[in-house]
Parts: structure tokens; sequence; C-alpha cells
């Protein structure tokens, strides 16, 4: 057994600032960068460099739903290393068709294309769609994200990741998020898919209606086309299901996931229900998609989740983390929304001063939009330490209220 607990940490830097402008001098600019050095965690705790300590409501942007250092991934990491990393899918594999299998089964879908990111996973869903019905046309919805290669920017929505890149991949049209009477007008003989999240989270964490993800699936199965459920976000057990679209009985033809599906290790995949007939072979392909690296942190990380009911965990505790948020009376806030453990507190300002004072104070959190502070924590953090966030987003939220109506 790898006793990660036993570890000595080591760093050759000694301060947040020195790692800060190494990083800086050097790094690519693309990213917004947090003023603080990230080098340790364990479980639902961060520590930057300079020791000090952090509650994680970031979570791997929702890649680290079994938590930092995680004992089983860790050990199933070292185990595989050892034995094999690299195989690609010229040849078979155990570990692969140990997790194909597993995905299938958890999922009710019947094959599997692995690749290494939610990106790669919708570029994959919306080019099998497009060969498996003959069309070209894409529906999506307003204020999704969907990814940054081209297929997939082209379905996400906000213009900020968009118009740098303009023209994008024609045949794509956006409709407002939970407007069935929209997605009627825009499914046509023409469509090959419609993709949708079950929950938008870079678009707000805003949970969609019942009753326009069913009609969504029904306009599709009338229409010929192909319903791509985006769920590279809310995916095992986020939502406090182990996937989203079982919260509202959901049969996707195209199931799009990533983030969590590795315990940390980039992945990703695209399954496919057993209605969809057979991939022609090479019409698709990834060097790195499905090593057995990759898949053995897979396979510890779902049977983790499994084990230890993560996502009952994560119902529960996410019931009560809304309810606690909602109890916080500050004229910052609009609203309170979320499903299980992936919840936005909607601000009627901009957000990004709070997030640096929550950070200063101790909780890391994300923007969802503009206005919308987003908790993402990994799915085993406990009540107590919930319980220290809700305390530090109430004395943040009470506190630092100038400005506002």
């Amino acid at each position: 057994m790898l006793a990660t607990d036993n570890l000595i940490f080591q760093t050759t830097f000694s301060s947040s600032e020195e790692i800060r402008v190494k990083e800086s001098a050097f790094t690519s600019g693309v990213y917004s960068k947090r003023n603080v050095a990230i080098v340790r965690g364990q479980g639902a705790r961060l520590w930057d460099a300079d020791g000090k300590e952090y509650i994680d409501c970031v979570g791997g942007q929702g890649a680290g739903n079994i938590g930092h250092a995680n004992p089983a991934v860790a050990e199933a990491i070292y185990k595989q290393a050892m034995t094999i990393i690299s195989c690609p899918e010229m040849f078979y594999n155990d570990q692969r068709a140990l997790l194909e299998e597993k995905l299938c089964g958890i999922t009710g879908m019947a094959r599997v294309f692995l690749c290494n990111s939610g990106t790669e996973a919708v570029e994959a869903g919306i080019k099998f769609a497009k060969l498996l019905t003959g069309r070209t046309g894409i529906v999506a919805a307003m204020r999704g994200f969907h990814g940054r290669t081209y297929g997939a920017l082209s379905a996400t929505w906000e213009k900020k990741y968009r118009a740098p890149f303009e023209p994008l991949v024609p045949n794509y049209s956006h409709i407002p998020y939970n407007d069935l009477d929209a997605l009627k007008q825009a499914v046509t003989d023409q469509t090959a898919a419609v993709i949708l999240e079950v929950v938008q989270g870079e678009g707000g964490v805003n949970p969609g209606k019942a009753d326009f993800l069913k009609g969504a699936q029904d306009i599709c199965h009338q229409n010929g086309a192909l319903l791509i459920i985006d769920e590279v976000q809310t995916g095992f057990g986020r939502t406090g299901k182990m996937f989203a679209h079982q919260h509202y009985g959901l049969q996707p033809d195209i199931l799009c996931l990533a983030k969590s599906i590795g315990g940390g290790i980039p992945m990703g995949a695209a399954l496919l229900s057993a209605n969809m007939k057979e991939l022609p072979s090479a019409v698709h392909g990834s060097t790195f998609g499905g090593n057995p690296l990759a898949c053995a942190a897979s396979l510890a990380a779902i049977n983790f989740i499994e084990e230890n009911q993560l996502p009952e965990h994560a119902a529960e505790l996410g019931d009560w983390f809304k309810d606690q948020l909602a109890t916080i009376q500050s004229p910052l806030i609009r609203e309170v929304r979320g499903k299980g453990l992936m919840v936005g507190i909607e601000l009627k300002q901009k957000v990004t001063p709070y997030l640096q004072k929550l950070m200063e104070n101790g909780v890391m959190a994300l923007p969802a939009g503009l206005t919308v502070m987003r908790f993402l924590p990994p799915l085993v953090i406990t009540q107590s330490e919930l319980e220290i966030v809700v305390a530090k987003v109430r004395e943040v939220l009470t506190s630092n209220t100038e400005g506002c109506e």
C-alpha cells in the first residue's frame, strides 16, 4: 500500500512569490492567475508555498471529486506506472478493457471512445453525430460551455471565447436554455444533434428544467437528431447522482465525460448508446486516449466513488449547503441555486472582488460568469468543513456591501 500520509513533501521554492515570478517569466499568458502558488493538497484542503491552508471549493474546476492526494488513485497510478504507461489503441490492453466495461455498466451506454479532455470528448461526440446521421446541423444552448477547440467552441455561446477565433464551424445555432418552444423551432431534418448540459456550469450554475430536458429528448427522437449530453463537469457524483441526466430519466445518444473521470489524471470519454450503429475504422483517433495509466486511475477513482457513496453524500450535503447559504442576509445576493455539490450564489455585482476576499479568508471558489460565485468542492468534503465555508462566505458578503442597492 502506498502510504501517502507518510510521504515527505518537498519543493525547491521558498515562497509563493518565488514561484509566481518564475512561472510568470515562462507561461503563455492565456491564464488569468490568482496571486497564490498551491503546492500541496489533501482531501478538501490545499496549502500554498507559504504554508497557508485553504478549504478547496474549486475542486480542480470539477476534476477533483475524490479529493486531493487520494490514496486509492495514487496507489493505482504507482502500480500502473511500474507496469506500462503507453499502449495506443492499435493494441488491446487490460486496464482499458476493464474501464470500458465499467463505464458502460454505470452509464447504460454501449461503446466508448477514450480521449484526454472534455473538449476532446465533445469534439468526438459532434463528429460521431454528424457521421452517424449524415447531417451537419448542431443546436446548442445560450450560456452553454462545451470547450475551446473549434467544434466544441462553435457549440459554446460566450462571445469572449468565440470572437477572437471567428469564423467558427458553420451550421451551429443557439437557443435560450430551458426554452422548449425555441428548441422545437431550431431542430430540423438537417440537425445532426442537440448538445446540452444538464446543469450549465460556466453559464452560471444554471440547472435545466425537467420538461425542457425531457422535451429535448423527445424533439430529437421525432426529428431523427441525436441528443448529446455534456456531463464533463456534472459527472461522477457531482450533482447527487453518478450522472446528472439520471435525475430526469434521460437516455442520451452520446454522453461526453471528462474532469473527474480520472481522479485528477487528464482523461475524457465519448460514449455511444446501443441504438447507434458501429463507427467505421479510422474515422477518429487519439495517441494518448485510453492509455493504461489514465485507465487505471479512472478505475480506482470510480471504485472509490461507488464504495464511499459519494453521489449520496453530495446529494445530502449539497441540500444542507444550499440551505445554509440561503440563510445569509446580504443585499448582494440575488439567488442561491444548484444541484448536489454544484452550487452557485448569484450576486448583484461582479463576483471577482468577493472571490478574492474569500481566498484571503481561506476559502477557494470559482466564478461562473461575471456575477456568480461557484462552489465545486471535492465530494469528500465534510459538513464541518462546509460550515467553515458558509461562515466565511457570510463574513465576506455581509461586510463588503459598498455600492450595492
